[in-house]
């Protein structure tokens, strides 16, 4: 055991090109560096430029950028997911995979001990030519990885998956609960489409998990630990967890932009809504959910993209709204550094996607937590919470699958009411798994215990 706990390793990252990927393999990789390994942190040009304040450890962890290959039908200069609308993200895979040979040569060059991916399905027939173990590393709930991949496993390549098959749950999935609406099924058939040059968004998923030599998930077994041991049993690997690496919240007050208009306010007073670096609303719905919040009465702050069709959030703006709200409610169109929002004291309530990492985010703050899901995995996030763990609300859709200014209004004064028995509910719910996840050592023992694993399996490789 002294042997294995004095290796030190060398690993490679290789995350998907967006955000919400990169963000969780760099905090994975703070974590790794600060137990005195060694990272070569592969990733695009631009990202680099986004990324570098993230890097805690810079003595450790290198970043090495890749030249992106333009795709006909992708803007120019387009490296990462936030540059494009979704509808142009199958695009965006065929330009990582045209990056196969950069990648190669730099794993050649730096013979790490192992690199981690996630979809970079073409990694493992590297790594096995150079001796290389490679690990699995997926930043998306096990939930989704178990009710989104393993049901299209039998569907014959020639044809599209139907909406039926995508109903049923597969055989042996551990939880009876979580139920598909008709438009949610339609927001999970995108893994049956293109996502690259001839390969479907299953086939790359589940090929990257299948090739492996190891998958590991970031989650933790006091939440998703039968879903993991699913996925574990179905693709027959080892399953690793690493917990919610989340990093270390800030010990200092906020200091952000909106730190003196958020001071103005009563504790636990706001709501503060935000969907993340890809979701772009239509005009329509975005306004709706603009008189939504004006509807509740309470002051808010909402942090989202332009809709569709708009260069600004402002020319957005339903006739008379910002006259109507005042000072009470302000609509920010760029990037906000959400952990320090959530963390202020004025913030009682978070509206989100359900993102994974807004997901970790919402359960270590203080805040009642209103979910609106988009896209496939986000709607079986927003199954965990609601339905699972009953630490949120989903706000009601129409069958259309929008949601209307009284639906939301009614989601987020249902945990904003403190007499209000649906919201004490997931309040005291949430605050049980808040002191599980922020009780001491709970994160840096799976961090612990996930390193030992990674220098285990190491000398097993240097042993054979």
């Amino acid at each position: 055991m002294a042997e294995c706990k004095s290796l030190e390793l060398h690993i490679a990252m290789f995350p998907w090109f967006a955000t919400g990927h990169m963000t969780p393999f760099l905090h994975l990789s703070n974590e790794i560096a600060k137990r005195g390994h060694k990272i070569t942190f592969i990733l695009p040009k631009k990202a680099q430029i986004q990324l570098q304040h993230l890097n805690l450890h810079p003595n450790f962890i290198t970043f090495h950028p890749l030249t992106i290959p333009h795709v006909d039908g992708l803007p120019l200069g387009a490296e990462t997911a936030s540059d494009i609308s979704i509808s142009l993200v199958h695009l965006l895979a065929i330009a990582m995979d045209r990056t196969r040979e950069q990648v190669e040569n730099i794993l050649r060059a730096k013979t790490p001990d192992m690199v981690f991916y996630d979809n970079a399905h073409w990694i493992p027939e590297i790594t096995k030519q150079l001796g290389i173990k490679s690990i699995c590393y997926n930043v998306v709930s096990a939930a989704s990885l178990a009710i989104a991949m393993v049901p299209t496993r039998n569907v014959p390549k020639d044809r599209a998956i139907t909406k039926e098959e995508l109903k049923q749950l597969p055989v042996g999935y551990p939880s009876s609960t979580i139920v598909l609406h008709s438009h949610e099924v339609d927001s999970l058939s995108f893994i049956s489409l293109p996502f690259g040059d001839g390969i479907t968004f299953y086939d790359r998923v589940t090929t990257a998990m299948k090739e492996s030599d190891v998958i590991s998930i970031r989650t933790c077994q006091e939440m998703e630990g039968q879903l993991c041991d699913y996925v574990g049993n179905q693709f027959g690997k080892s399953v690793l967890l690493t917990g919610p690496v989340l990093p270390e919240p800030s010990k200092s007050p906020s200091k952000g932009m909106w730190a003196t208009w958020l001071d103005g306010f009563e504790p636990g007073s706001m709501v503060f809504c935000a969907f993340g670096s890809q979701i772009i609303l239509e005009k329509k719905q975005f306004q709706e959910l603009l008189l939504g919040f004006e509807l509740i009465g309470l002051p808010f702050l909402i942090a989202l993209k332009p809709p569709m069709e708009c260069a600004t959030v402002e020319e957005a703006l339903p006739n008379g709204f910002k006259e109507r709200v005042k000072e009470r409610g302000r609509v920010f169109g760029g990037w906000v550094e959400q952990p320090l929002i959530l963390s202020h004291p004025s913030i009682g309530c978070f509206v989100s996607h359900c993102g994974f990492g807004s997901m970790w985010e919402s359960l270590m703050s203080n805040c009642q937590i209103v979910l609106v899901p988009h896209l496939g995995d986000q709607i079986l996030n927003t199954r965990l919470l609601v339905e699972e763990m009953k630490v949120a609300v989903e706000v009601e859709r129409e069958e259309c699958g929008w949601f209307s200014r009284k639906n939301l209004s009614k989601a987020i004064k249902s945990v904003m009411d403190k007499d209000n028995e649906v919201g004490i509910m997931v309040k005291k719910n949430h605050a049980k798994w808040k002191e599980i996840l922020a009780s001491p050592n709970f994160m840096s023992g799976y961090m612990d215990k996930f390193v030992q694993n990674l220098q285990d399996l190491v000398l097993v490789n240097k042993k054979a």
